[in-house]
């Protein structure tokens, strides 16, 4: 559920649909947060164009959410 607790970032995540199987292809998403101030824990695919992303709370203040700090790759052209 959405309050699981999240504990560390992604790292050179690769989103794949649901049901793919095979190499990563252009578009499909690689998300890493995996650097000082990276706070992405989690992604889940919805569809070719939407992403859910939890951001993990601030290490000195758990109850907000304020900054994100991530990196995207792997996108094409029309993304």
């Amino acid at each position: 559920g959405s309050d699981d607790i999240i504990a560390g970032n992604v790292s050179k995540y690769i989103v794949l649909p649901a049901g793919y199987c095979g190499q990563p292809k252009k578009g499909h998403l690689i998300f890493d947060a995996c650097f000082e101030s990276g706070n992405l824990g989690r992604v889940d695919h919805v569809t070719e164009f939407e992403y859910d992303l939890f951001i993990r709370p601030d290490t000195c203040n758990p109850r907000f959410r304020v900054w994100f700090n991530f990196a995207v790759e792997n996108v094409k052209e029309s993304q």
